[in-house]
């Protein structure tokens, strides 16, 4: 059985609707083939937070982009430009100069006339004040260099992508499974086959665009690249992202690229399931941490809480976590800095959290040394220095005299009620994949274009190592899948 297409996209998440959109717009017809069953669509993308890292040029710049500029708070918002100079450096210094300077350079450079894109394709975008900014002196301010997402979140993204998708004419298959890429006799990519319960199903296609995530949710994978211990990391996200297209385009010759060593995981629920809740989503995360105080088992801090925003350092302490005993550490907060806590991550039902009058009876209840946590505890705010509190810039307050420090943000622990929340390594995405060049086609091993075949999303490899910038994932997954939509039917009409 065959069935021809112009453009194959394999994956239904931000970026393979990127990818399917951007095909349609141009012409192609379009079969976007998801694993999944519906109830697990969208892949990652479902379970974040929606969050996109765009060049803008301050408030009244994004006006035209963003629902609610009729809020009252509109009047009362600081929003500093965030220039593609801006998104570059800070790609540069999370990567430590590693990133991938033609593609970083294009994710910069594209990010806002992406989200201008989607916003005309029918997503819709809102100031994210509820994660990105914080009331001082009446006013409201955001901070590290991130300020757009999408109107409902990762549940609303995907919702408004597959709308989109319905409206232009893209064919949507759930429960599609590609088992592989078929190719030519000069090596091109002719088309995808995918299994069936009559046997495996070949369908025909002049390009493919291969956007179907890293291997994060592959336990056997993830303890083979990024090292002993990683079987046990908990999935934040989709269970389906088992490494499949990067496998499948590895066996075509694609070249392997990034930090196959590397991935994106963040401070996750202890409680968590093994792999991400269809409810809570993006709600498991814990990224307070900046505020408060974080030890393992051993009472012992282990982590510069306050080295950079949360957008700069919440992909890597994950990582950090996972070293500790039992893989599993515990934020700790008071009544002065609890306040300071989202409460869609720290209030939701579910949440594992203990609270106490006392810090002795805090460490019994979450399971801590309770000497060794009260030595810590005594030392951390002693050594807090006296300079002014202010969470929307790195206010230097500090510790001094103590290892690891505490670089900003550092308020002594003392005031009753004492909050515990446990949490574990939760992995978001790999970041070793394969390598695309600027129009996302996938290049073997001798640099050349694999032809017929395109990449987009988590398993392009190149551009993130060690850690990312909070909210450039989603921004990549479309500002490649559009690329790689379009090439797909200008390079095989």
């Amino acid at each position: 059985m065959s069935e021809q297409w112009d453009v194959i996209v394999v994956g239904g998440g931000n970026a393979g609707f990127s990818a399917a959109h951007a095909a349609a717009q141009d012409g192609g017809r379009v079969l976007l083939l998801e694993k999944a069953p519906r109830a697990w669509m969208g892949g990652n993308s479902y379970f974040t937070a929606g969050a996109m890292r765009t060049v803008h040029g301050g408030l009244d710049d994004l006006g035209p982009l963003v629902e609610g500029m009729t809020d009252d708070r509109f009047d009362r918002t600081d929003l500093a430009p965030y220039t593609a100079e801006d998104f570059t450096a800070d790609l540069q210094r999370v990567t430590q100069g590693r990133t991938d300077p033609e593609l970083s350079q294009i994710l910069a450079a594209e990010s806002r006339q992406t989200i201008e894109w989607l916003h005309r394709t029918g997503l819709r975008f809102e100031l994210m004040y509820h994660r990105q900014a914080y009331e001082v002196d009446g006013r409201f301010r955001f901070w590290g260099g991130l300020a757009v997402g999408v109107v409902g979140g990762g549940k609303g993204l995907i919702a408004q992508h597959l709308a989109a998708a319905e409206a232009g004419g893209v064919t949507v298959r759930f429960g599609a499974s590609v088992s592989g890429l078929l190719t030519g006799d000069a090596g091109e990519v002719t088309g995808v086959t995918v299994a069936g319960t009559n046997g495996p199903e070949e369908l025909q296609a002049r390009a493919t665009v291969l956007a179907s995530g890293g291997f994060e949710a592959n336990p056997q994978m993830r303890a083979g690249y990024l090292g002993a211990g990683w079987d046990l990391a908990l999935v934040r996200g989709t269970p389906y992202n088992t490494g499949d297209g990067i496998r499948m385009a590895l066996d075509t010759g694609a070249q392997p690229y990034g930090n196959w060593s590397g991935c994106h995981s963040v401070a996750w629920d202890a409680g968590a399931p093994a792999t991400g809740d269809l409810e809570l989503t993006n709600q498991l995360t814990r990224g307070g941490y900046p505020f408060g105080v974080v030890v393992n088992a051993a009472g012992r801090r282990f982590v510069d809480e306050g080295a950079d925003f949360r957008n700069y350092t919440y992909a890597k302490y994950g990582a950090e976590i996972l070293k500790q005993p039992g893989s599993t550490a515990v934020q700790i907060f008071d009544a002065k800095t609890a306040p300071l806590l989202r409460p869609e991550e720290y209030l939701s039902e579910g949440v594992t959290h203990h609270t106490a009058d006392t810090l002795e009876e805090l460490a019994d209840l979450a399971g801590l040394d309770q000497a060794q946590l009260l030595a810590t505890m005594k030392e951390y705010n002693a050594a807090v220095t006296d300079d002014a509190f202010d969470p929307t810039v790195k206010d230097g307050k500090r510790t001094v005299g103590v290892t690891p420090p505490k670089s900003n943000w550092a308020q002594p622990i003392d005031a009753a009620p004492f909050h515990a929340y446990p949490v574990t390594c939760g992995i978001t995405f790999t970041f070793g994949g394969v390598r695309i060049d600027a129009q996302a086609r996938v290049l073997d091993t001798s640099g050349h274009a694999v032809p017929g075949l395109y990449a987009a999303g988590e398993l392009v490899g190149g551009l993130f190592y060690f850690n990312y910038p909070g909210g450039s994932g989603l921004t990549a997954g479309s500002v490649f899948g559009r690329r790689a939509g379009r090439a797909a039917v200008a390079d095989r009409g």
